[in-house]
């Protein structure tokens, strides 16, 4: 098995006490070596700085949309039913996380100062409604005022309203003894703080964190405004998506009470066994692949765990195969 520098990121090392005492979701190695023998031949688009929705090219306000969307960027599944987020706007009907941002794009058209501390302070349940309209309510939208609040308040306190003066005080690094971005990130903002205990030991999954801190790096670094440079070190992204393209795949394979839990939309706990087993397993699975595939691009620039990451979620997030469902803010 390669051995790539990436393997000693911190949130990939926490992972061993879980990918060790797995016994509901286990990892078909085989597979893994299945798919990268297709993968690796797929088209990986570079960065250009493109977007889904135009926000201007202004490096500080880009810097304050991505980690105020990463607050916000969870859930988008009603827990009940099942039926997910959508959102019309601009002559297309949008889904999932996609939805929120069309969300964003309408309200920032309208003047709404989203990502501005002072609005994110006082936001209420009616205004964030308003802005989140869609063809059922956003879910959580309780929790999602709870945290704009305490982000808005954090971000006036000490940042002058602004999330970029946040990222400029910091290293532009995850790590950098204590001053990386995505150290600080996860302490100054408890809502970032995406850790488990699992059987004694902590794990770390950081989903938002890094997501949001990528999120830029794609953003600004085609740009020349700001990059990352440690971006190597950044993992995939754990999350609801990720595991029904390993699962579709064959990567993933679960315990009978698991599977049955998940195919019957059963809640999956926050912080239970399965739920920590499913999230660092995929992180896993995601680093093992980006392994793999680089091994067959030889000559070819090495890809990112985002990259393949994304290659999955953006294959699955609209399926009709069902994902796990946690109740959670952190992804």
């Amino acid at each position: 098995m390669s051995q790539s520098e990436f393997w000693n990121s911190s949130v990939l090392k926490s992972l061993k006490p879980v990918l060790e005492k797995s016994t509901l979701v286990h990892v078909n190695e085989a597979k893994i070596i299945e798919v990268a023998n297709w993968m690796a031949y797929e088209e990986f688009a570079k960065a250009d700085g493109s977007m889904l929705f135009d926000f201007g090219n202004d490096p500080d306000f880009l810097m304050d949309y991505t980690l105020v969307v990463n607050t916000l960027n969870f859930a988008f599944t009603d827990f009940k039913t099942g039926v997910k987020f959508e959102t019309d706007y601009l002559g297309k009907r949008w889904c999932d996380s996609e939805a929120m941002l069309a969300c964003l794009h309408r309200a920032r058209a309208a003047g709404v100062p989203f990502f501005e501390g002072e609005y994110l302070a006082k936001v209420t349940r009616a205004e964030l409604a308003q802005v989140f309209s869609g063809t059922i309510e956003m879910p959580m939208l309780d929790e999602r005022v709870t945290i704009l609040n305490e982000v808005g308040k954090k971000l006036v306190a000490d940042y002058k309203g602004k999330f970029h003066n946040f990222v400029r005080s910091c290293a532009p690094k995850l790590y950098s003894n204590g001053d990386g971005l995505l150290e600080r990130l996860t302490k100054e903002f408890p809502r970032f703080e995406d850790v488990s205990a699992y059987k004694g030991d902590q794990v770390q999954i950081y989903k938002l964190a890094q997501l949001g801190i990528w999120m830029m790096h794609l953003t600004l670094a085609p740009r020349k405004a700001w990059k990352l440079e440690d971006a190597h070190l950044l993992t995939a992204f754990a999350d609801y998506i990720v595991p029904v393209g390993l699962r579709v795949m064959g990567i993933f394979e679960y315990a009978p009470e698991l599977e049955k839990q998940i195919n019957g939309l059963t809640i999956v706990e926050r912080d239970s066994d399965a739920e920590i087993e499913i999230r660092a397993n995929s992180l896993y699975c995601i680093a093992r692949l980006t392994d793999e595939v680089n091994a067959r691009r030889k000559g070819l620039e090495p890809l990112l765990m985002p990259q393949v990451d994304y290659r999955l979620w953006k294959s699955y997030h609209a399926t009709h195969w069902p994902h796990h469902l946690t109740v959670t803010t952190m992804y």
